[in-house]
């Protein structure tokens, strides 16, 4: 019985035959970085704001009527306690919006000293874009939606990263009284 091994050369007998045996690791992904935004719809274009700057999507609310304001202003709502001016986003860009009112979101915008709500055409959720496809170079815009647009995503379609805090800034946007 000279092939007597020692436990030792047994422990490494059954090592070597184990890692002979074992599957490999899985092939190590790179992580892909990205950015995410809430998504909504204005007519036919898509766009996105960033996650930071929508404080919460809500159904339309109900609201009441405010006289002496331009026609973009839709009212005002009780949320919770708190008074919260409707604005047509639409309206106020010079569009229309869509005359599905199941559809439509509003996305409400609370920065410094304005807390408004945004009336969508529709909200898509929260959408993630992968950071490479972002491009500041615009496609053709309405000078009227230009100032509050930084950039777009590619996918299927353009989605414009909207902007509600500069929105929120806009003097003519506080100019609510005729």
């Amino acid at each position: 019985m000279s092939d007597a091994q020692t436990p030792f050369e047994k422990l490494l007998e059954i090592d070597q035959r184990c890692r002979a045996l074992a599957a490999g690791l899985p092939m190590q992904q790179t992580a892909q970085q990205t950015w995410s935004g809430i998504g909504f719809r204005m007519g036919e274009r898509l766009f996105v704001a960033p996650m930071g700057e929508v404080g919460e999507v809500l159904h339309e609310p109900r609201y009441t009527l405010l006289p002496g304001v331009k026609s973009w202003v839709k009212g005002v709502a009780n949320v919770r306690g708190r008074l919260l001016p409707v604005m047509d986003l639409c309206g106020f860009l010079g569009n229309e919006l869509s005359p599905l009112r199941k559809q439509r979101r509003v996305l409400v915008v609370d920065h410094q000293e304005i807390f408004a709500g945004l009336t969508v055409d529709e909200v898509f959720g929260m959408q993630h874009f992968s950071v490479d496809t972002f491009s500041e170079d615009l496609p053709p815009l309405e000078t009227s939606v230009a100032p509050f647009i930084h950039g777009v995503f590619q996918r299927e379609q353009a989605w414009l990263v909207f902007s509600p805090f500069a929105l929120a800034q806009n003097p003519d946007f506080l100019a609510v009284a005729f």
